[in-house]
Formats: C-alpha cells, sequence, structure tokens
C-alpha cells in the first residue's frame, strides 16, 4: 500500500531523518512518535506529496485512496455542518474541477486521477448523506446541529465535521494528524471503537497513550534522525525502547573499554622493539572497527517539585440550588453540589450535558441565573480553560509572564522549569502572543505549578502537549496538595488521577466515589463505556 525507502528530509539546515524506511500494508495500524519538532508531520507532507525530500523513494500502491485528517481544519463558507460532512459545499466541486484538469491534459491513466475518481464515486454515493449523519452523531454532534452554518461553531468542531467527512469516503489509508485533539471522552471513544474495526489502514499521530495502545499494533520512532520501528502498541513500544537503549549503551561500553585496552597497549609498547608490531596491530584493529555511537537515551517526563498551596478549609466550594440555561435549553435546575478539600474529580459525560458550564459556574467565570456560589474558607482558586491565550498578557514575553505570576520566584528558577517545559534558551524571550497552542498550554501550566491555587479547575489540561509533557505534568499533579476539578478526554489521565467521578447528564449531577474504572463497574458500562457514560 505504501512504501517508503532510504528517505532524507532537511529543513532549514537541520536534518530531520535520514536513511528512513517504513512499510504500510492494507488493515496495518501505525502510529508515529517523537517529540515535537522531529518531523513526523513532514513525514505526512511527503507521502501526500506535498513536500519533496531530500533523498529516497515514496512508492503507493496506485489504486490506494488517501485520506488526510491536519491538525488545523481547512476554512468553512456558507456550508452547513451536514454539507461539510457530505462534501457537498467544499469537497466535491474540488474533486470535479480537479478531475477535469487532468482528464484535460490527458491524465486519465495516473494515479492521482485514480484516487481524486474514487474520493468523487464515495461522495457521490447515494448513501453518502445517512453516513455522514452516523459519524457526525459519533461524534458529538445533536440532529439539530446538521443544518446548522459550520462558521457559527468553534474550530473544534469544524474539525470533526472534517473527520466525518474523511470516514464517509473510507480511504484504504487514513493518515491522521492528532485526531483526538478536539474531541471529548465519547467522540473519542466511539472513534477508538470505530477505527479498531475499520477495513482500511490507519496512520496516525497522536500524543494521547491510551487510545494508541487500544487500536495500534505498530510504533514508529523519529528518534536522532532516524525512523525506528516497533511491533506492539504504545506500553509495548516504551519497554522495548528501554531494552534496545540498554542493548546499545552495554555495546557502546563494552566497545569503548576494548578500544581503551588496545590504546593502552600499543601506547605502552610501541617504542619497545620486541613489541612494536603489535602495538602497531592493535592500532589497526582500533581503525578497522565500525565504532559505535553513543546512544541518546529515551526522553524521561522530567520531575516537577509544586510548592504546597495554602491550606484551605474543609470544604472548598459549594453551590446552592444552581439554575442555568441558554435560552430555552436548561442546563441546570435546582442543582446543589459540594466540593471537599482534597478531592481528585474528575467531570464526564455526553458532549452538550454541561460540564463545562458547570467548571465554570465553579470558576465563578460564568454567573448562575439563580442559586448561590460559596467559596469556602481560605480559598485559593485557579482555573485552566481551553481558551490558553485569553490568561496570557499579550505585552509580555514568555519569561515575563512566569515572572508575574509568582513574585517570590527566581529568575534562574524560572529558566529551570521552563527549561524543563522545553522552552530553550531564546524561547524564553518569545512574546506570548506568537505562541503556538501547544506552547501556550505549557506556559499556563507552568503558571499554575510556580504558585498553585488550593482549588484547581482544569478543562482538558492535555490537548496539545506530547506524551512526555502529558505525564510530566500527571506525575506533578500526583503530587498536589490541593483540589484538583477536571475535564478531559485522556483515559490514561483520568485513570492516574481521579478518585472521584461526578457523572454530568440530563441536568443531573451524580456522585461516585471511586476512580474512573469504579464509575464504569457501578454504571455496568461492560464493553461498551460510551453507551453507558451516556444513558446512565
Amino acid at each position: 500500500m505504501l512504501s517508503i525507502g532510504q528517505l532524507k528530509m532537511s529543513v532549514a539546515g537541520r536534518v530531520l531523518f535520514e536513511n528512513a524506511s517504513l512499510q504500510v500494508n492494507y488493515g496495518d495500524r501505525v502510529a508515529l512518535v517523537g517529540p515535537n519538532g522531529a518531523g513526523k508531520s513532514t513525514l505526512f507532507s511527503i507521502i501526500l506529496g506535498r513536500r519533496t525530500p531530500d533523498e529516497g523513494t515514496v512508492e503507493r500502491d496506485p489504486w490506494t485512496m488517501i485520506g488526510f485528517l491536519p491538525q488545523e481544519g481547512e476554512a468553512v463558507g456558507e456550508e452547513t455542518v451536514l454539507e461539510v460532512a457530505t462534501g457537498r459545499a467544499g469537497e466535491l466541486p474540488r474533486l470535479e474541477k480537479r478531475l477535469k484538469e487532468l482528464e484535460a491534459a490527458g491524465s486519465v491513466d495516473s494515479p492521482e486521477y485514480m484516487e481524486t475518481h474514487a474520493k468523487f464515486d464515495a461522495l457521490n454515493d447515494p448513501q453518502v448523506e445517512a453516513k455522514a449523519k452516523k459519524m457526525l452523531k459519533g461524534l458529538g454532534y445533536k440532529e439539530t446541529d446538521f443544518d446548522r452554518f459550520a462558521k457559527e461553531m468553534s474550530g473544534g468542531w469544524v474539525m470533526r465535521a472534517h473527520l466525518a467527512r474523511l470516514l464517509v469516503m473510507e480511504p484504504d489509508l487514513l493518515l491522521l494528524d492528532e485526531p483526538t485533539n478536539h474531541l471529548d471522552l465519547l467522540s473519542l471513544l466511539w472513534l477508538q471503537e470505530y477505527l479498531s474495526h475499520y477495513a482500511g489502514a490507519v496512520l496516525l499521530i497522536s500524543h494521547d497513550r491510551q487510545f494508541m495502545d487500544e487500536i495500534i499494533t505498530q510504533v514508529h520512532e523519529i528518534a536522532d534522525r532516524k525512523l525506528i520501528g516497533y511491533t506492539g502498541n504504545y506500553s509495548a513500544y516504551l519497554q522495548q525502547r528501554e531494552d534496545r537503549y540498554e542493548q546499545q549503551n552495554a555495546a557502546f561500553k563494552n566497545q569503548q573499554k576494548e578500544i581503551q585496552a588496545l590504546q593502552e597497549f600499543a601506547d605502552r609498547f610501541r617504542s619497545v622493539a620486541s613489541k612494536a608490531s603489535q602495538a602497531m596491530s592493535k592500532l589497526k584493529q582500533i581503525e578497522r572497527m565500525e565504532l559505535l555511537e553513543k546512544p541518546t537515551p529515551p526522553r524521561k517526563p522530567f520531575r516537577i517539585q509544586i510548592p504546597t498551596p495554602p491550606r484551605g478549609g474543609q470544604r472548598a466550594i459549594s453551590l446552592e440550588a444552581i439554575y442555568m440555561a441558554y435560552g430555552k435549553n436548561v442546563v441546570y435546575s435546582g442543582l446543589d453540589l459540594t466540593v471537599e478539600r482534597g478531592e481528585r474529580t474528575v467531570l464526564v459525560g455526553p458532549n452538550g450535558s454541561g460540564k463545562s458550564t458547570l467548571l465554570k459556574i465553579i470558576a465563578g467565570v460564568v454567573e448562575a441565573q439563580e442559586g448561590v456560589r460559596n467559596l469556602g474558607h481560605n480559598a485559593k482558586l485557579g482555573y485552566f480553560s481551553q481558551h490558553r491565550a485569553d490568561s496570557l498578557d499579550p505585552n509580555k514575553n514568555v519569561i515575563e509572564e512566569v515572572l508575574a505570576s509568582a513574585p517570590a520566584l527566581r529568575e534562574d528558577e524560572a529558566r529551570a522549569v521552563l527549561g524543563s517545559f522545553m522552552f530553550r534558551k531564546e524561547e524564553i524571550y518569545k512574546p506570548t502572543t506568537v505562541l503556538s497552542g501547544g506552547e501556550k498550554s505549557r506556559l499556563n501550566l507552568i503558571k499554575f505549578l510556580v504558585d498553585p491555587p488550593n482549588l484547581l479547575l482544569m478543562d482538558e489540561p492535555t490537548t496539545h502537549l506530547d506524551i512526555t509533557t502529558v505525564e510530566s505534568l500527571t506525575m506533578a499533579l500526583e503530587r498536589y496538595e490541593g483540589t484538583l476539578l477536571f475535564i478531559s478526554h485522556d483515559v490514561h489521565f483520568i485513570r492516574r488521577l481521579a478518585t472521584k467521578v461526578l457523572h454530568v447528564n440530563n441536568g443531573r449531577v451524580l456522585p461516585y466515589a471511586g476512580g474512573y474504572d469504579y464509575f464504569l463497574e457501578k454504571i455496568g458500562a461492560g464493553n461498551d463505556p460510551r453507551a453507558a457514560l451516556t444513558t446512565a
């Protein structure tokens, strides 16, 4: 289906990878991993023919249809959500135009023509609308959303509509770049289930460890300018990578010892006439050796020491008789909720059930139309929202933002923390306005970690973070001594942190005094946690 051979690619004079080879066959489930900037998205661009490598080949089966989901969605005009998902407004006209161009150029036998025609036929299928509605529902849309203009919705929701269209076409090979970034827990579980039974092949870039563990059977890592393959899911890859490093490091050390011994013999006896020939033989033996490179140890999560927040009262916060509605849509009526000191609580439930609204009411960002919000004694509240940029000062650079959030912090301490969160020396002076989504997330996290509140509210904190940073954040929050209330679609993150679950659904908030697996057991989730989360 796809064969990459001896690929080399440089960007701005820096070699991303060389002698890289990869083969994807029908039915394969492959993850492409590596730190930010390693070249994962660049490799996708090469596969798609959008960039030309310095060296090497990319060979595709001419009958293979490739579908690509980028990290950022295409601009939308006046089309509805359903028109985006069926391709009627944007994709179909584009495909038809390209077919005519290829026909006029006499390229009807080209692989591009065959692939374009296959996509055009898939979106012209009589069942395309029914399939699109099924995909949209799975990804969290309500039927009332189908005829809404896509431009009225957030970028994350538009991305879901583009993903629905991609799945409707059923490509032979799906290229997915961070497909879970804009999904909630329910839609992620739906996509996970869908891809685990997908007939075609999947090549994806993801920072969601649990998602990869559930569907992936191969991992290819870009590291040290190499593309290294491993068999199994993400957890298996971590163990194999550690074993590989230990073996390489042992081989390197043994060779260095051998070289040292040979060199010492040569240095000692080269001036001794009876042993001079032996000494020269030892030096030639060193010259003939294929020298091993010192292996780079796998990147490890970094440990951040979070200062102890001020101690609050036993009751961190409480809500009484809360009423909240948007127009005729009543989200909560008569809601009572108490959050106790030290609880680590995750909010779960279907899309649109009011999880983010509840978090905003608790944070004081949104004022309920009726009811009382009572902060506990000595409560110091911090709210980490999905809209990271809103809490950054556009007039400050990175290090100024950190120092302003914790006046007692020394500059050298701020530099050390920033370095741990992958802000390199020159990057700490970047204005906050030019930071990427991932950089904004990391900077906001640092602000919370250097001056932690005793009541921390987090809405999807792992979005745009790579796996190592997510693990570092998880480890930091495990040691956090305050009260934590969060929303997340990262199941691994939830399992590590949550000791209590609030199930939000149909205006009710039901508490479960246990972790995520305890909650699933209590609601009878069985093999279908998504269905149980929706109906329980």
